[in-house]
């Protein structure tokens, strides 16, 4: 990995965590108005072996304490990406937020993926949920 920015290189904070905290590269302070939405630089650029990817996701404490949260979400860094990568997010909150250098702003999961290969038919097979979705199996 390569890190442009001044913030360490992305880590798992405990021992048991599946994403690494990803730190937001900044100049200046970024101030998000509700319902805002911004792309805010890590200054880091990653390569991923081949049949990896990188999921970024929302920080549970930024989402519940001040209602910022990532758009796209998962986002997905595919192993031939070699830009930096930048993250996307939106205050959902009521007030305006702030966003410094070197603030946690999202996590970094990596999965391996597996590639499926589609094929055409003209029936699928029964299933006792058929094409119930969108809440049909119910509350419980």
């Amino acid at each position: 990995m390569v890190n442009k920015s001044d913030n360490p290189l992305p880590h798992y904070a405990t021992e048991g965590a599946a994403g690494m905290d990803i730190r937001a590269s900044l100049n200046e302070t970024i101030t998000l108005k509700p319902l805002e939405r911004t792309l805010v630089a890590t200054g880091l650029f990653m390569e991923l072996p081949f049949g990896y990817e990188a999921q970024i996701r929302p920080r549970s404490g930024l989402a519940i304490k001040q209602g910022i949260t990532c758009l796209n979400t998962p986002g997905t860094i595919d192993s031939d990406y070699r830009g930096e990568i930048k993250i996307i997010l939106i205050n959902l909150s009521q007030e305006e937020q702030s966003i410094n250098n070197g603030d946690r702003i999202a996590q970094m999961v990596i999965q391996k993926i597996e590639k499926a290969e589609l094929e055409p038919v003209t029936i699928l097979t029964e299933t006792e949920r058929a094409a119930g979705g969108f809440g049909s199996t119910g509350k419980l």
